[in-house]
C-alpha cells in the first residue's frame, strides 16, 4: 500500500481545521490574551536559567499545542517561559527588549510552522537592539523564512523538507559565526507537520540545552562548522549543535572516529561525502557532530576526544 504522500495529509488537516475552526478557536481565544499566552504566572522565576518565548503557528490553538506542551516542561525546570501567536511578533520583539532591559538572561526564542519564521523575524529585531539570541529553534518553519542573523549564538532547525504547509530549510546570513544544525525528518513517515511539535524526544533535548544556557560557553575549542542532515528512519533525532574537524589518525575511517566520538556512523558519513569506504589519510579534516556541554559536563567527559 503506498503512503499518503504529507502534501494530501496537509489539505485534509486543512479542511478539518476550516471545520472546526468556527466554533472552537472562537471559544479558546475567549479566555486567551491576545498578544501573549503565558503558560505560566507573569513574574519572572527567581533564579531561571533563561527566558523563552515560544510562538505557535496559524491556527496554532489547533495544530501548535506541543508549543505549550514544551512551555509547561521548560517552566516545571526552572526556564520562564510563555507562549505566543504568530500574528503578534512585533509585540513579542517589543516584550523581549524590555524584559531584557529589566533583568538580561539568556534568550530563548522557538517557534512552530509561521511561528518559525515569527521567532527568526523576532531574532533580527534583537539584532537592532543590539541583544544577543542564545539559543534558537524552528521547528518546521514555513517556506521563504528570514535567514538566520549573526546576533544567534546556537541555531537548531527540525523540518520535514517535503512538508507542504513547512519545509522551510532556513540559512545563515553573511557574518553569522554561530552554531548551526539542520536536521531535516523527511524521512520520517511518522511525523508531520502537524507532530512534529510535539515530539517529546525533542522536548526533553531543548529543555535540558535551555537549561544549560548560563552555564554553557557560546564558543567552543575548534571552529564551529554548520551541520545539514537528513535522518534516517531507523535513527532517534539527537540535536547535535554544530561539527568540530578533528584530524585523523593512520588507520582510521569513518567508522573507528565515529565509534571514538561516541556518534552514530551515518552523521559522521553525511558530514563527509567523499570520504567513506577508505581508510583516511592521516591528518586528514574530518567533520564528526557535537553537543555544547555545560562547564560541569565538560569536566564529567575530559575523556572525550574532542
Amino acid at each position: 500500500m503506498m503512503r499518503p504522500s504529507r502534501k494530501a495529509f496537509a489539505i485534509g488537516a486543512l479542511v478539518c481545521a476550516y471545520l472546526l475552526l468556527g466554533g472552537y478557536v472562537e471559544r479558546a481565544y475567549a479566555g486567551a490574551n491576545r498578544t501573549g499566552s503565558p503558560s505560566a504566572g507573569s513574574e519572572f522565576a527567581p533564579h531561571s536559567f533563561a527566558r523563552a518565548y515560544l510562538v505557535r503557528g496559524i491556527l496554532g490553538l489547533i495544530f501548535s499545542r506541543g508549543m505549550n506542551r514544551l512551555a509547561e516542561g521548560l517552566n516545571e525546570a526552572g526556564v520562564h517561559a510563555d507562549v505566543y501567536d504568530f500574528p503578534t511578533c512585533d509585540e513579542i520583539a517589543d516584550t523581549a527588549i524590555r524584559e531584557y532591559s529589566e533583568a538580561p538572561a539568556p534568550i530563548v526564542l522557538i517557534g512552530h510552522s509561521m511561528g518559525g519564521r515569527c521567532v527568526l523575524m523576532i531574532a533580527k529585531r534583537l539584532q537592532e537592539a543590539k541583544i544577543v539570541v542564545s539559543l534558537l529553534v524552528t521547528v518546521d518553519p514555513v517556506h521563504g523564512s528570514p535567514s538566520v542573523p549573526a546576533n544567534v549564538q546556537r541555531y537548531i532547525n527540525i523540518f520535514l523538507s517535503d512538508s507542504f504547509l513547512g519545509g522551510g530549510d532556513v540559512a545563515w546570513e553573511r557574518g553569522f559565526q554561530g552554531h548551526f544544525a539542520s536536521f531535516d525528518l523527511a524521512s520520517h513517515w511518522d511525523v508531520s507537520h502537524i507532530t512534529i511539535d510535539k515530539l517529546d524526544a525533542l522536548h526533553d533535548q531543548l529543555i535540558a540545552k535551555c537549561v544549560q544556557l548560563a552555564t554553557t560557553p557560546a564558543k567552543a575549542e575548534g571552529q564551529a562548522i554548520p551541520l545539514r542532515y537528513v535522518v534516517p528512519l531507523d535513527a532517534p533525532v539527537e540535536l547535535w549543535d554544530s561539527g568540530i574537524a578533528v584530524p585523523a589518525r593512520a588507520g582510521d575511517t569513518l567508522q573507528t572516529l565515529a565509534a571514538a566520538h561516541r556518534v552514530p556512523v551515518w552523521s559522521v558519513t553525511q558530514a563527509n561525502p567523499g570520504l567513506d569506504g577508505r581508510p583516511l589519510i592521516a591528518g586528514e579534516r574530518v567533520i564528526v557532530p557535537r553537543h555544547l556541554l555545560a562547564m560541569s559536563a565538560v569536566s564529567r567527559q575530559s575523556g572525550f576526544r574532542h
